[in-house]
C-alpha cells in the first residue's frame, strides 16, 4: 500500500473523530443548558451520551473529553494531510504523532472499559470517535515501521505482518475484543 493511502486512511480517521467528537462537544452543551435535556445521541437505556457524558469519567482533565478528543483529531487529520497533499513527513513528527496517537488509544480504552462496567451505558459518538483512532493507529504504524525504536527482530517481524496484511488483523481483533466486552456486559 502506497504512502498516500496510508495518509488518506488517517485523514478519513481524523475527519471522523472529528466530527463525532465535535458532535459531542454540541451534546454536552445541551446538557450544560438543561440537565434533563433528550439528546439527539441518546438512543435507548444502553446508548445514553446523557449518562456517559455527565460520568465523571468524561471530564478526567477538568474538563470534556470531547474537546481534547476534537484537538487531537484536528491534529491528526491536518498532520496526514500534509502528507496526503505530497509533503514529506520528518521522523521525528511522525513517531510522535504515532507516540500521542498511541496515547489516545490506550485512553480510549480505559475510557470505553470505564464506560461499559462502571457507567454502565454507551456513548454513539464515542465509538465513531474509536473507529476514527483505530484508522489513525493502523496508518502511523504501517507510515513508522521501518523507524520505530524497537530490536531489528521485532521490526522484521512487524515488517512481515505488515506485508502480509496481519496488521490489518490484527486491529479488527482489537475492534472486536472492545465489541465483545460491550456485548458480554450489555446481553
Amino acid at each position: 500500500m502506497n504512502k498516500r493511502t496510508i495518509y488518506g486512511i488517517i485523514t478519513a480517521g481524523g475527519a471522523i473523530g472529528f466530527v463525532a467528537s465535535f458532535l459531542e462537544v454540541l451534546e454536552y452543551q445541551q446538557l450544560l443548558k438543561n440537565s434533563h435535556a433528550a439528546l439527539t445521541c441518546n438512543l435507548n437505556s444502553v446508548f445514553s451520551c446523557t449518562n456517559v457524558l455527565n460520568a465523571w469519567q468524561s471530564k478526567i482533565f477538568g474538563f470534556p473529553n470531547a474537546l481534547l478528543c476534537m484537538t487531537f483529531f484536528a491534529l491528526m487529520f491536518s498532520t496526514a494531510l500534509v502528507g496526503l497533499t505530497g509533503s514529506t513527513l520528518g521522523r521525528k513528527l511522525r513517531l510522535t504523532m504515532h507516540a500521542i496517537a498511541l496515547f489516545f488509544l490506550c485512553f480510549a480504552l480505559w475510557f470505553f472499559w470505564q464506560s461499559t462496567y462502571h457507567i454502565n451505558a454507551l456513548c454513539i459518538l464515542c465509538i465513531f470517535c474509536l473507529t476514527g483512532l483505530l484508522m489513525v493507529n493502523w496508518g502511523w504504524l504501517r507510515l513508522n515501521a521501518a523507524d520505530l525504536p524497537i530490536s531489528r527482530r521485532s521490526r522484521a517481524l512487524l515488517t512481515r505482518a505488515i506485508d502480509s496484511g496481519a496488521d490489518i488483523f490484527g486491529w479488527f481483533i482489537l475492534a472486536a475484543i472492545v465489541a465483545f466486552a460491550m456485548l458480554i456486559h450489555f446481553r
